[in-house]
This record gives structure tokens, sequence and C-alpha cells, in this order.
């Protein structure tokens, strides 16, 4: 089986330990292209790499109490940054980044881009013996492009019809990439519902699962081989269906076009939803287990705080809304006695989120900066080498509102989810 396994080295933009303690965060991404004899009506074409087509984020939670899978729409309009490319002879080739925004699912296939770039711009066929779907109202390809023709109520789908299934948007309400996000989302909690009630406690079952994903999959190198796919899978199978949540990246449509195509991340709910995901927070009421990494990283809000007077800061804005920095700089001179605070303009390079990078011998200050900003423990970022004399460094992230408010993350967020244990037909 080991042999089977296509493994793609995508550089230090992956992780070795992501099967160890602590959150993971799992990338799958499909193309649009699909290669072999009578696979013209799903993208079939010669000599090309395709576009990142499904994308999904898999969040599970570092206790494995949770987990959260977002949807990632193809159309979703957003910068692309450069990245580093591994060649076939060793050497590393940086693909620019994109001019400005343009769709998501050009961070794959283009220019040479790998899925290490997909992985980057998130940052900034087998199925398991059929898998049961449940329509209300009947489903045809009104293009003819597929043979996709399901009554309403119970199916199950398995190798071509699954597919057909996944990649179809015809004949649904508005026939869009957003509309066919929800079938797939669909799909995948009764695939999971199947993986979980049927195939994970036999041996047998996993193994021949196992054979066929690593058929189909090229994986990431921290996890291309099968004991480690093995590993996965069991780890996923500790969360309970009920606390596995599947939702769209809350988007909203390009107000840059006249009749919009594209869409943009909602700029109130995705921060939140991203922010949520980075705190490792549960979008399920489940009871917590507790949690060593977080324990230690609440810890650094714990102990002595300099006088406002004694802090110095760097701010810089690396995503905020424009003039953050300098607004910033303002508020913590004039009204909170932070007199050594500098503005320093925009960052080399934007963050996913507000950090607060000290040495251990400003401790005392950053926990006085964090007490003022409203930093959260996942805002503080120690470093090894002592600071002396020299300022601490604040980044504002696309979570930075204004100068007054707490950059904090937020509990909840009213997005459309569904849970895996939700079954399509009832009874």
């Amino acid at each position: 089986m080991g042999g089977n396994i296509d493994t793609v080295d995508i550089g230090d933009v992956g992780s070795d330990t992501v099967l160890g303690d602590g959150p993971a965060n799992i990338l799958v991404i499909g193309n649009d292209v699909r290669t072999g004899k009578g696979n013209e009506a799903y993208g079939n074409r010669d000599n090309v790499t395709g576009h990142a087509d499904t994308t999904l984020l898999f969040h599970v939670a570092g206790d494995r109490s949770n987990a959260t899978v977002v949807s990632i729409p193809r159309d979703l309009m957003t910068e692309i940054p450069d990245c580093e490319t591994r060649q076939s002879d060793g050497s590393t080739k940086t693909v620019p980044g994109s001019q400005g925004t343009t769709r998501f699912n050009e961070s794959y296939g283009v220019e040479g881009r790998d899925p290490g770039c997909t992985m980057r711009t998130v940052e900034q066929s087998t199925a398991v013996g059929g898998v049961e779907v449940c329509l209300e109202q009947p489903l045809k390809d009104t293009s003819g492009g597929t043979k996709l023709d399901l009554p309403a109520g119970k199916s199950t789908l398995q190798g071509e019809e699954a597919l057909s299934f996944l990649r179809n948007r015809h004949g649904l309400k508005n026939e869009s990439d957003l509309d066919r996000i929800g079938m797939q989302q669909k799909f995948v909690a009764s695939m999971l519902r199947r993986l979980k009630e049927d195939t994970l406690g036999s041996p047998t079952k996993m193994l021949d699962v196992a054979d066929a994903a690593t058929k189909s999959l090229t994986v990431d190198k921290a996890i291309g081989s099968p004991g480690k796919l093995l590993t996965l899978a069991k780890e996923l199978g500790k969360i309970d269906l009920k606390n596995i949540t599947l939702m769209t990246l809350p988007v909203v449509d390009n107000p840059a076009e006249p009749k919009p195509v594209t869409v943009v991340p909602d700029p109130a709910k995705a921060p939140q939803v991203f922010s949520m995901l980075q705190d490792d927070v549960s979008f399920t009421e489940v009871k917590k287990q507790k949690k060593k990494a977080k324990d230690k990283q609440d810890a650094l809000l714990k102990g002595a705080r300099a006088e406002a007077s004694a802090v110095r800061v760097d701010v810089l804005n690396g995503g905020g809304p424009q003039g953050a920095a300098g607004e910033t700089v303002t508020w913590l001179q004039n009204s909170q006695g932070v007199s050594r605070s500098a503005n320093q303009g925009n960052a080399p390079a934007k963050v996913s989120r507000t950090q607060l990078v000290y040495a251990p011998d400003q401790a005392d200050q950053a926990r006085k900066l964090a007490d003022l900003m409203g930093l959260p423990a996942a805002a503080m970022k120690p470093t090894a080498e002592a600071g002396g004399d020299g300022p601490v460094t604040l980044t504002l992230g696309p979570d930075f509102t204004r100068a007054g408010v707490p950059v904090a993350t937020p509990k909840k967020v009213d997005v459309p989810q569904s849970r895996a244990d939700e079954k399509m037909c009832k009874g």
C-alpha cells in the first residue's frame, strides 16, 4: 500500500508535527482536471495541471473534542502571496504572487504554483463503500455534461456518480459555486458518518479505504505514509459527529463588479471565523478537555506589569485598517501614557492576526501593552533572545478595528452551519 502514495514537498509551509499534540489544520485541495478515458465531462484535459477547485480547511481541536470544516469558494477574490516551490531537481523557485486580488482557484496550478501556494493563500475516488445522500427535490445535470439524474429522497453514491454529484452545479437553485459547496458539505458529512459508524472499527475496512485513498491522493510529505494516514484517521475517529461543524467561509458579493460573479470575504464575519479557528475555539457546545498548550499560552499574560511610561513599542500595520499604526500610536501616547511608542508604518508582510513580539526580559512591558490593547493570550509571541533596551513590536492584523477597541476572539459567530450527525433524510 505504501507504494501507492504520491507525496509533494511543500517546504516549510507544512508541519512535521501535524499528528502530534495540539490543534491540527489540514487543507484538502481538489483540482478541476480529471484525466483518463470517460472523464471528458469532468474537466479532462491533457498536459494541464488544473486549478484549485473544491477546497476544505479541516481544523481539528487540540483536545480532539471537536472539529470544523470550512469550505473556501473557488471564486473568492483574494491576494495570492509569493511562494517558494520545490522543483524536480531539488532546487527552489519563487513564483510571484498576484498583482492585487484574483480568484482563489488560481492559487494552485497557475504559473507553477503548487499546493504549498494554496496553503500560503489560506494562511493570509472512493466514497467509503458508497455515501448516502438525501435530496428534497430530484437533481439532474441540465447541461447534459454528465449523466447525473437523482430522485428525491435517499440515494447511495459511489464512483462516477459521486464525482458527478460533487462537481455538479446545474439544476441547483442559482447554479453557482456556492450552491455546489452546500451539496459538497452534505456529502462530506455523510462520508464522515460512514467512516465513523462503519469503517474505523474494522481493520479490514480501514485497510481497504487506506489502499483506495492512497491511489487517489497526493499528500504532504509530513503525512506521506500508510501509518501516518491511519493515525490521522484514528485521531479524527475520536471526535463525536455532533461536534464536527461544516460551514462555508462567510462571503459577500464582490462590490467591484457591476454584476457580481465573484465574492469577497465578509468583512465582519470572515475574520471572526478565522480568529476562532486560530484560537482553537469550538463552534459547538462541547465540554473542553484541559489543554496544556492553551494553559501555557494563557500563562504568558500572568506576571508583573511595567508602568505605561516604561513601555517601548514599535507599532506596524500588518493588515489592519488604513492608518491603523498611526492612530494607535496617537492613542497610546495621548490617552494611555505610553510616550515611547513609535509608528513604523506598514509591516514587511501581512499577518493573519494582531501579534506582539517581545523578549523574555520585556515580558512586563508586553503584559502591560496587552492590557491596554485588550490583546488575547494568542497574540503574545515571546522570543528566545534578550531584548535589552529595544522596543517590543506590535503588528496590527485584520482582527484590529480601531484604537481603544479590544482585540478579542469571539466565542461564537452567526454564520450558517451544519453538523456531521445531521442526516439529510430523517429516520
